[in-house]
């Protein structure tokens, strides 16, 4: 079944040239079907290759998904663009009153930080 994704984001056109069934906005709103909803709050250094690998496992399903990304709200990325999340990703403060079916929490290489040091550590602890 098919992932609703921006038709902007570099994962969607990865994904169509793989064969994973992507749908824009006009055709999900012809459906009868609610989509599931999952938000995927991507912590990885490289985001774009974070959102690809899990658009491809969530694309995969038997049921239609939209997917939304995730960043934390006062965070700012250092190895992504601010372009590219300004443009694909939504801060948590705005997302955390939607319902969603499920929520995906990326690992994040900050093993050697102490928690209270990690600048989104109080986010996540709402989280």
């Amino acid at each position: 079944m098919p992932i609703k994704i921006p038709a902007s984001l570099p994962a969607a056109h990865v994904l169509s040239d793989e064969g994973v069934m992507v749908m824009r906005e006009d055709q999900a709103a012809r459906q009868d079907i609610r989509p599931m909803r999952i938000a995927l709050l991507n912590l990885m250094p490289k985001k774009i290759e974070t959102e690809t690998q899990f658009a491809r496992l969530i694309g995969a399903s038997p049921l239609q998904v939209e997917l939304t990304l995730v960043r934390p709200t006062e965070h700012v990325s250092k190895t992504t663009s601010q372009a590219h999340i300004g443009a694909h990703y939504e801060p948590f403060q705005a997302v955390k009153d939607r319902k969603f079916d499920g929520l995906i929490i990326t690992g994040a290489p900050i093993e050697h930080l102490p928690f209270e040091e990690v600048t989104y550590w109080d986010e996540m602890r709402e989280i």
